[in-house]
């Protein structure tokens, strides 16, 4: 019998949500992507480089300097999975507790998109599974069931980081190309990926190995948006930019009815600024982007500050960049932003969280009020934290002990405690009998699920003591 998907869940694109919120927002069933081609787009296969090279550059293989290479693990999924997201088969539509996804193992990456799952191998490889309307698997589905289970992404050429938005993937390559497939899109509908209108089913070129920078050396990806850091210290974006999250358009050609129409945002084109600035590490938030200035390790931010989340007094879009004075006179080796608010992570483990309160999402506490500056999470600023994550409402930690925390929204059961759709005003400590025996290395939150990577290594004694703490575990 054939399985019925229910894909209305997907996140809409309005994000001046207001301040009671719906905790499942429905949002419009996608566009007819025909009716929003341009007759000048072209037809002909993408898969060519976007900007011309002045020289070719030889580069070792691509390396994250700062960032631990993360041994092969496993991957555990939670949170809704009606349309796959979970890794976990037809047959389960939702997983209040951490569970492992079977057959796939020697994962040293995985992503959580809006309504789909990316993970990388060892060996570079890529796998996908979950919702396939817009291409954001990047493989052939026509097989009844395949969006449900792990299957491999066809790259010519060893991928060393993935990512994941709401309806888009990208790998980068350890060459410095960078390839993307699914689609972008914005208040409107469908925007396409690199044609017009167009959704990418399979791989496309983005970025050749033989740009005049050297190529890209890290990737971040928004809900709508990807940002690419290229060797030699600038960034390119393309996607989605009516938020400001490209920092290189202003909001009058940030739409798509202006006259420069879609094209300009879906090519990724570099973000200028006044005076020479280079950067050495970027993340994106669901509608916004961060990035690290090399030299002094000031934080740049453009894109939606509503409520803060950007750590920029001013409360509008911030179409170009520009630094953010609340992150001064810090060290920051991590950042993550949700739908309205950011974690932040310093150099000596304490996690910060800025931006909306509503359900919990700073884990700052039941009676906090919005957060317009990086505060501390007192509850686990003792335990040294190695990473930090958030979802559209929710957020998540991994201590140094392989622990792993959540709070925020609890409607969609991705903060891993069972049956319990509470919303979690602190962080609190994950139990579950298929985490037992791990060290959690990454988490990455979704638009409804969530995903834990982690190794068979034993717990040290302290996490097991947090296990032992949490009390028996109810999970069936």
């Amino acid at each position: 019998m054939p399985v019925i998907r229910d894909t209305s869940k997907r996140r809409s694109t309005q994000v001046e949500e207001p301040v009671v919120e719906n905790k499942r927002p429905k949002a419009p069933r996608k566009n007819n992507v025909s009716s929003i081609v341009s007759n000048n787009a072209s037809k002909e296969s993408p898969v060519k480089k976007l900007l011309p090279s002045k020289k070719k550059v030889e580069k070792a293989a691509v390396k994250f300097p700062g960032r631990p290479e993360l041994p092969g693990g496993e991957v555990l999924s939670m949170g809704q999975g009606d349309v796959g997201q979970l890794g976990l088969g037809p047959d389960v539509m939702e997983k209040g507790r951490p569970s492992l996804v079977p057959e796939l193992s020697g994962v040293v990456e995985a992503c959580a998109g809006g309504m789909h799952t990316i993970c990388l191998t060892q060996n570079g490889k890529v796998i996908t599974f979950g919702c396939n309307d817009e291409g954001a698997l990047g493989r052939e589905t026509s097989a009844e069931g395949s969006e449900f289970s792990p299957g491999t992404v066809s790259l010519e050429g060893k991928v060393v980081q993935v990512t994941a938005g709401d309806s888009h993937s990208a790998a980068l390559l350890e060459d410095g190309s960078v390839y993307a497939w699914g689609a972008f899109r914005d208040s409107s509908g469908t925007m396409g990926l690199r044609v017009v209108g167009q959704i990418e089913r399979l791989p496309v070129l983005f970025l050749g190995n033989d740009h005049r920078s050297g190529g890209g050396i890290r990737l971040a990806s928004g809900a709508d948006h990807l940002v690419i850091l290229l060797r030699d210290g600038h960034i390119l974006t393309c996607g989605c930019g009516e938020q400001g999250q490209l920092g290189r358009v202003s909001e009058r050609t940030a739409n798509r009815n202006s006259r420069h129409g879609l094209a300009h945002l879906l090519s990724p084109l570099p973000v200028h600024l006044k005076l020479k600035v280079l950067f050495d590490e970027i993340w994106a938030g669901a509608y916004c982007t961060f990035a690290r200035e090399k030299s002094k390790g000031e934080i740049y931010v453009f894109g939606l500050n509503n409520y803060s989340q950007l750590g920029h007094p001013h409360l509008k879009p911030i179409f170009h960049p520009v630094p953010a004075p609340t992150f001064s006179g810090n060290k920051w080796t991590q950042i993550s932003g949700g739908q309205h608010h950011t974690l932040a992570l310093d150099h000596m483990g304490v996690p910060y969280a800025l931006g909306r309160k509503e359900y919990g999402r700073l884990g700052l506490g039941k009676d906090c009020q919005d957060a317009t500056s990086p505060t501390p999470i007192s509850i686990i600023a003792n335990k040294k934290t190695k990473w930090v994550a958030c979802g559209s409402s929710v957020s998540f930690a991994i201590t140094e002990d392989g622990s792993v925390y959540s709070w925020g929204m609890g409607t969609n059961c991705q903060l891993g405690f069972g049956d319990d759709d509470s919303d979690v005003y602190e962080p609190k400590f994950i139990k579950s009998k298929q985490l037992e025996g791990k060290k959690a290395l990454s988490v990455s939150g979704g638009g409804q699920h969530a995903i834990i990577l982690a190794t068979a290594s034993q717990l040290t004694s302290n996490a097991k003591t947090n296990s032992d703490n949490a009390g028996p575990s109810t999970e069936k």
